[in-house]
Parts: structure tokens; C-alpha cells; sequence
């Protein structure tokens, strides 16, 4: 079996696979929390929020994707195993059971938040080494700027 080689080599290559394992554990752990919220939410905004919600999930399952496949590309193998996130993702867990809307809104608005923060760090870790990668990220962060834009103004 013959290894993706890459043009990125060394450091480079290692700087823009973390950043890319990153943000595929942050956008899976999303789809999955934004689910979670999706079945259980109830309260005045829950069809709106319903609905909302699948968006969220929808593009975080595109971008996922289009990360790991990224990571490949470049020699890299991005790793979504149910293991892996559970030891890795930075993310809270939403309570079991119904989610009351506003607590919905608030917890997804964190949680987005805090996605954007470090893909925003990955822009900047990846602005020397792959320009490509970022952006990726770059294309990323606007989607999610968005949704949390959408999601905060539910506050």
C-alpha cells in the first residue's frame, strides 16, 4: 500500500493536519450536538428552531467532509471515530431528555461561539504553511459566523 503524498512536508504538513483533525472533530461533535437538539427541543420556538437546526447539522455534515477529504489530500488520515471524538472534542454535552428553547438557542449559541474561535485560530495557524487549507476554514467560518448570528439573535 502506497502513502497520498503531499507537497506539504515537515512542520507545514503537520501544523495544517492538526488544524484540519481540529475542525473535522468540531464539525462532527456539531452535527451530532445540533441532532441532539433537534429531537429533543420543545418550548413557543420549536418549530423554527426545528428547523434551524437541521441546517446546522446539514452544513456542519458538508464541511466535515470536506475537511477530512482535505486532510487526505494532503497526506494526512482525518480520524471521526465515535472514539475519537469523545476523547477529543471541546465541546459541552447538551442535556438528556426535552431542551427547553431557550436553552437551545443558548447552548447552541455557545457552542458555535466557541467553533468559531478556534477556526479562527486554525485561519491563522494555516495562513503561511497551506493557503489552500485556509481557505477552507476561511469559507467555514463565514458559514458559521452566519449560523450563530442567526441562532444569537433568538436570545
Amino acid at each position: 500500500m502506497s502513502a497520498i503524498t503531499s507537497s506539504l512536508k515537515g512542520e507545514d504538513k503537520k501544523v495544517v493536519t492538526t488544524a484540519l483533525q481540529g475542525a473535522l472533530v468540531d464539525l462532527l461533535e456539531l452535527s451530532l450536538l445540533g441532532k441532539q437538539a433537534h429531537w429533543n427541543v420543545i418550548g413557543h420556538h420549536f418549530r423554527s428552531l426545528h428547523l434551524q437546526l437541521d441546517e446546522i447539522v446539514t452544513s456542519a455534515r458538508k464541511y466535515a467532509d470536506t475537511v477530512a477529504e482535505r486532510e487526505v489530500a494532503i497526506g494526512g488520515n482525518p480520524d471521526g471515530r465515535a472514539s475519537t471524538l469523545a476523547k477529543t472534542s471541546e465541546l459541552p454535552e447538551l442535556e438528556a431528555g426535552y431542551l427547553n428553547d431557550g436553552k437551545v438557542v443558548a447552548a447552541m449559541t455557545d457552542i458555535l461561539g466557541s467553533i468559531i474561535r478556534r477556526m479562527r485560530e486554525r485561519i491563522e495557524a494555516t495562513d503561511k504553511p497551506d493557503p489552500v487549507t485556509q481557505d477552507i476554514f476561511i469559507e467555514i467560518t463565514q458559514k458559521l459566523e452566519e449560523q450563530h448570528w442567526m441562532m444569537e439573535a433568538q436570545r
